[in-house]
Formats: C-alpha cells, sequence, structure tokens
C-alpha cells in the first residue's frame, strides 16, 4: 500500500470533481480499490501501487476537462477511464477541445469516445463514411450534428435525412394516414436532433423552403443531390438493391453518412442487409472510410452498456 503525493485540485474544481454526494469519487475508489482522502488544496490516494498510479492519471484527466468546462458525471468517469488505459491524457484532452456542433440553447457538442472521434474525422476527410455500431454510440446525432455545422459553415445548401420504411416489429399499414404519415414516428429522433440543434422556430423555416427534407428511402429514387449532406440512418434495413440505389444519388459537393446496427435487421423474410454488403464491397476505396463502433462507446445511460453486452454475451 503507498499514498500518492498530494493531487493539486484548485478554485472549486475539488467540487466539480466530486459530484453529489460524491458520486464521482465513489464510482473512482471503486474501480481501482483506491482510498481518496480530501488534502488542503486537492486530494491524496492510497490503495495498491498500480492502482493508484491509475487514479491519479484519471484524477489529473478529469481536472483539466473540468477547467475545459466540461461537467463530470459518474458515466463521464468511467468513459475517461476506460481512455486512459490506452491513451495519453493530452490525446484525451484535445478530443474533447473539438466541438462538433452548438445547439441553439449555446450547448456544445463533443465526441465523447475516441471513436467518435475517429468517426468525425472520417466524415470531414471523406466524401461517404460508414458508421456502424449498437444503439446510444451517437452515430446519427453526430451525423445530423455535423450536417448542420457544415449548412452553417456555408458548405452544403440542403441537409436530407432519410430512412428506409421497415417497422421494427410493428405494421405500418395499420397506422393512418399516407406513408408519410405513417414513417413520420420512425424519422422522429432526427427530428428531435435538428430541433435541439437549429431551434424550433429556425428549424420550421427551413423544413418549410425544402432546405432540410426527411423523408423515406423510397422517395430518393430518381434524384441526383448536389451540394447536399446526406444521412442515411438505420441503413441495416435497406436491401442490397436500395442501398445501391442510395449511394449512387449523391453529385457534386455532397457529402453522404450512412449509419446502421448490424445487429438489429428487421429486413422482411431474412432478406439480405445492403448496409452489410457495402461495408464489405466498398472497403479500401479512396474517399470511403467505414468506421466501427462498440459498445465501449454508447454515450446513453449506463445500463445501455450493460444490456448490450449482455445480449452480445447470450
Amino acid at each position: 500500500m503507498i499514498e500518492s503525493e498530494e493531487i493539486n485540485l484548485t478554485g472549486d474544481t475539488f467540487f466539480k470533481l466530486s459530484g453529489a454526494m460524491d458520486c464521482n469519487l465513489d464510482a473512482i475508489e471503486k474501480r481501482y480499490g483506491v482510498l481518496l482522502r480530501a488534502a488542503d488544496n486537492g486530494v491524496k490516494i492510497s490503495g495498491e501501487s498500480a492502482n493508484v498510479v491509475k487514479a491519479e492519471k484519471l484524477i489529473k484527466l478529469l481536472a483539466k476537462l473540468i477547467k475545459q468546462g466540461l461537467t463530470v458525471d459518474k458515466l463521464l468517469v468511467e468513459r475517461c477511464a476506460d481512455m486512459t488505459e490506452e491513451r495519453d491524457n493530452d490525446d484525451i484532452i484535445e478530443m474533447y477541445r473539438d466541438i462538433v456542433a452548438v445547439t441553439a440553447r449555446g450547448k456544445k457538442i463533443y465526441c465523447k469516445t475516441i471513436a467518435q472521434r475517429n468517426y468525425c474525422r472520417a466524415v470531414k476527410n471523406n466524401t461517404l463514411t460508414f458508421a456502424i455500431g449498437p444503439a446510444g454510440t451517437g452515430k446519427t446525432y453526430l451525423a445530423v450534428a455535423m450536417a448542420v455545422s457544415a449548412y452553417k459553415r456555408g458548405e452544403v445548401d440542403k441537409i436530407i435525412l432519410t430512412r428506409p420504411a421497415i417497422e421494427a416489429g410493428e405494421k405500418l399499414g395499420f397506422l393512418p394516414g399516407d406513408l408519410q404519415m405513417k414513417v413520420d414516428p420512425y424519422l422522429r429522433p432526427l427530428y428531435d436532433a435538428l430541433e435541439e440543434l437549429f431551434g424550433v422556430n429556425d428549424y420550421t423555416n427551413l423544413i418549410e423552403k425544402g432546405i432540410i427534407e426527411i423523408a423515406p428511402l423510397a422517395f430518393m429514387r430518381g434524384r441526383t443531390l448536389q451540394r447536399s449532406f446526406i444521412i442515411l440512418d438505420e441503413a441495416q434495413n435497406t436491401t442490397e438493391e436500395q442501398m445501391k440505389m442510395f449511394l449512387t444519388r449523391f453529385g457534386d459537393g455532397s457529402k453522404v453518412v450512412v449509419t446502421g446496427d448490424v445487429t438489429q435487421i428487421d429486413l422482411p423474410g431474412g432478406g439480405k442487409s445492403g448496409l452489410k454488403q457495402a461495408a464489405s464491397i466498398l472497403t479500401g476505396i479512396d474517399g470511403i472510410e467505414i468506421c466501427r463502433l462498440t459498445e465501449k462507446d454508447v454515450v446513453r445511460h449506463e445500463l445501455v452498456q450493460k444490456i448490450i453486452e449482455a445480449y452480445e454475451k447470450k
């Protein structure tokens, strides 16, 4: 057993690091099997030597993130602890300096894992990017955030978001209205993200002007989309023919992001997923990058990550 030197935490950093009812400190102690105690100007750590070193690295990282304006909660503690196992603190700090977008209320949107950062960089550096991973990894939200940022910078003239009209265990035919009305509930996550990023009024205005377009995948047939940021969501539910049709729609000045989870394919009759095929045959082509996210990149409630892990072990 050893005790570390005092880690200096200036100002209110210690209180922000501690969290409500010291929940963040409890999470650090539980993760590493160490004991944290307040010192004159910060905190000291006691425990097994290797674990003290790990906890010290994590606390110093979190202190710097607090100075950058981030709010520390248990999920961030666990996420950063995972990253410090493989990365230098400076690399993680740099990741949190990159602002993906700013919401209408001024909230800054950051990548929260290394894989998310690599995904965002892939979108910036390629014409076509695939993001494949489980629910809760930020695939769709980050794509929408990057689309909004690209539009605000004048890099594209339109934002087009589309999804295949495939039921996830439900029947569209029993819903009232035309096809657009039937699929609107399935497009709701896209509406929500856009409203948060643009604000309700600007979002509504852009929809009315046709600058933002949200539509079922079937509506993309026969079109050529110039200077557009195009997002195909839930792409695991495209057929091979639909995927080929979609990937031949974009024209000059456009950027395309395709997101999906190949573990949640709802195609009837065991149909082959267009996302699986595209990820296989388009590997290694310049201008196309395929990003894979895992349960470690889940940024929803911590239980979501545990649920995904449990199903994968089934």
